[in-house]
């Protein structure tokens, strides 16, 4: 009997900062950190490319969107809901 092991994949929820682009959306994500040494938190963003087939999502927009497999260069993520317009 086989046994499977199924992987979770990463979600992130973020603010749209760009639709420049066809099918694609770049999403930024803000996440606090700790510092090491004094212990003080600070923020800390990231951007990613997203997949928006429909392309729904606009600019300022609070998105949902999860791993995939690589769709391009640089697009690795998925679009998976828009939260709030």
């Amino acid at each position: 009997m086989e046994t499977t092991t199924q992987t979770s994949k990463r979600t992130f929820i973020g603010e749209v900062v760009s639709v420049a682009m066809t099918k694609t959306i770049v999403v930024r994500v803000e996440t606090m950190k700790l510092h090491a040494k004094y212990g003080k938190s600070y923020k800390v963003s990231s951007k990613y490319a997203v997949h928006d087939e429909k392309g729904e999502a606009k600019m300022g927009d609070k998105v949902k969107f999860v791993e995939s497999r690589p769709i391009s260069k640089t697009k690795k993520w998925r679009l998976v809901e828009i939260l709030k317009k």
